[in-house]
């Protein structure tokens, strides 16, 4: 997700402010908000076409929790733009909602405020138990070993989109390593007729850290110690972000225009209209691949390969999580909400029009109607994805390594050359920023 700095709300919490009471728009029912005449206020975040278009698609779904439960919901979508600044102003003002959507990768700094509500035994309990949800998702709810302050509601997957037509015209298979990966998109590469093997977003910091960890895993590397410390200029992430950085510089099979795409609806776009043969991009692309014009038996998806011998890890755990201010006066209500959002029948109702993944164990993904498909992003989510780093600096190893990726295709794009000692030159001044800032 895109961040911003959570320094100032992980300050409050340390100086020791007090937060007011939570969830203005609830009742005064000392109960803790079972039903009756409460009222939950909820801040979604978008995930649909529009602001409009979720509150079109969230409000039957409401409105069923609150006749099943008496309890009603004052819905506030807000835009991604402006949630990590309204969730960080709710924080130190205490005019805060009972129940918010974050991004998953923000579950750790937030954490940290002590702002949320630790779902700890009976609170688990209350919204159906830690055994309903995948694993790895769940895993995405705070730093490891805590009670996690959000659970997992929408998920999502990188997967490997890849042209079938131009693939069989090459003779071509899926590939299953990285190394098939780039000789099929060297393959398909004719910068002469503006052909190319792949598009990549190398020019957005989130898209560029995403793949710096997906290709650092690969290798078996971490970017934070037991301790939180970075270790940002280990071998292993070094080699994963050259191999990256590769796809452009070495290998050719990315346009180095790509050095200007700033968010990955524009390598998307270039998929869909049959520019590249591959993309990597979250399974909520399909909708934007439609839309541009190529059928839906035009494509198939794989997981994002690793290099022979490497650890199996296709994407980090991307989606959306869900958290109950601490201070709310409707506790016993916004766990009845979580638990209702996160049941097996407003999943599958969800599931379509916001292209998520189930984050439930056993649930079928139906945000698409191709089997294979769905499949493939499913397992990825399921085993073969891993949770960025769960610490208080996972925003600004997002921040400093991704604009550093940033920079180092900038330079790759203009005709310079990247080395290894330059990605480890580049990781260590943003280490030396993570490490002055924790």
């Amino acid at each position: 997700m895109r961040l911003r700095s959570l320094v100032a709300a992980v300050a409050v919490s340390a100086l020791g402010i007090s937060l007011a009471a939570c969830g203005d728009g609830g009742s005064d029912d000392s109960s803790g908000g079972g039903g009756g005449d409460t009222t939950l206020t909820y801040w979604a975040s978008n995930q649909g076409t529009s602001l409009d278009n979720d509150k079109q698609v969230l409000t039957p779904v409401l409105q069923k929790f609150t006749q099943e439960t008496g309890v009603k919901v004052n819905l506030e979508v807000i835009g991604w733009n402006d949630l990590q600044t309204r969730i960080q102003t709710a924080i130190t003002s205490g005019q805060a909602p009972d129940v918010v959507n974050i991004g998953n990768t923000w579950a750790a700094s937030l954490q940290a405020t002590d702002a949320f509500l630790p779902f700890d035994g009976s609170a688990m309990d209350a919204i159906g138990g830690k055994d309903k949800f995948v694993p790895t998702a769940l895993a995405t709810g705070g730093k490891e070993g805590t009670d996690p302050t959000s659970v997992p509601l929408y998920g999502l997957a990188y997967g490997l989109y890849y042209n079938k037509a131009m693939f069989a015209a090459a003779g071509l298979q899926p590939p299953k390593t990285w190394e098939e990966m780039v000789a099929a998109a060297k393959k398909l590469t004719n910068p002469a007729k503006k052909q190319w093997g792949m598009a990549i977003a190398a020019g957005s910091y989130t898209e560029n850290v995403h793949f710096a960890f997906i290709n650092a895993a690969q290798n078996g590397a971490d970017w934070f110690d037991a301790e939180g410390k970075p270790t940002f200029t280990g071998d292993g992430n070094v080699q994963g972000v050259l191999r990256y950085l590769d796809l452009m510089q070495t290998d050719k099979v990315a346009n180095p225009s790509n050095a200007q795409y700033d968010n990955g609806t524009k390598s998307v776009n270039d998929f869909a209209t049959k520019k590249v043969a591959m993309v990597i991009n979250q399974n909520n692309a399909d909708s934007s691949i439609v839309a541009n014009g190529m059928k839906a038996g035009e494509y198939g998806v794989v997981a994002f390969p690793a290099p022979q011998g490497g650890q199996p890890v296709a994407s980090h755990v991307a989606g959306i999580n869900l958290s109950i201010f601490k201070n709310t006066k409707n506790q016993d209500a916004a766990l009845k909400f979580v638990k209702y959002m996160t049941d097996a029948t407003t999943q599958t109702t969800l599931g379509k029009p916001f292209s998520s993944l189930p984050v439930l164990k056993d649930a079928k993904p139906v945000f698409t109607t191709d089997a294979t498909e769905a499949a493939t992003f499913q397992d990825i989510y399921n085993t073969k994805s891993k949770p960025l780093p769960l610490v208080p600096a996972e925003d600004q190893f997002e921040s400093t390594v991704g604009k550093a990726m940033n920079s180092l295709f900038a330079k790759i794009a203009t005709g310079g050359t990247v080395t290894a000692d330059d990605v480890k030159s580049a990781l260590k001044t943003a280490e030396d920023q993570v490490a002055a800032g924790g």
